[in-house]
């Protein structure tokens, strides 16, 4: 391994500085041989990692110290971030524990459930008056539909040639169903 010196970094004079050696690596790569049929080329390993470690040695010392304070800011401020979120957390646990004491919360909170119960007991009323509308207009439509049900197996008879019931005969349940029906057209 080929050596290209390492200066006194602390001192500021180096044999070979950052500038040169990274200059050297870059005409290495533009001069090497390229392979066949590919973009790739061929450079001599032991050169170029000695370059490489040539850099590494001449790194200025504000370099090192620049990623060790990076490095220390980012745990501080992930630390500062921990602690400030516990501090909110905290802080909220307290409020609401405060909030939950007022008698004003417990007001509001018999209020909201006397307005869900008024709105429950609303709901069923209004649910069986529903269910007591659609019945009715449910049995009205059943008459109909057995007068209805009773003509068309009297046609089907009078067709077969069978003397049939006297259809002026009405039974009093088809006198109702049409009087239902005959108000609601008004």
């Amino acid at each position: 391994m080929t050596s290209y010196g390492t200066g006194n970094r602390d001192s500021g004079e180096d044999n070979f500085d950052i500038d040169a050696l990274l200059r050297r690596i870059v005409q290495m790569v533009e001069q090497a041989k390229s392979m066949p049929l590919s973009a790739s080329v061929i450079v001599p390993r032991e050169e170029m990692i000695g370059l490489l470690h040539a850099c590494i040695e001449n790194l200025p010392t504000e370099v090192r110290q620049a990623n060790w304070l990076l490095k220390e800011r980012a745990e501080f401020l992930a630390k500062m971030e921990r602690e400030g979120d516990e501090i909110l957390r905290a802080a909220r646990e307290r409020a609401e524990r405060m909030v939950q004491r007022s008698e004003l919360v417990r007001e509001a909170q018999r209020t909201a459930q006397r307005t869900v119960d008024e709105a429950q007991t609303e709901s069923r009323q209004m649910r069986h008056e529903a269910e007591d509308y659609i019945d009715q207009k449910l049995a009205a439509f059943e008459i109909v539909l057995e007068r209805t049900w009773r003509q068309v197996q009297g046609g089907r008879e009078k067709l077969r040639g069978t003397p049939v019931l006297d259809l002026e005969q009405r039974h009093p349940v088809e006198d109702e169903a049409e009087d239902l029906f005959d108000q609601e057209r008004r």
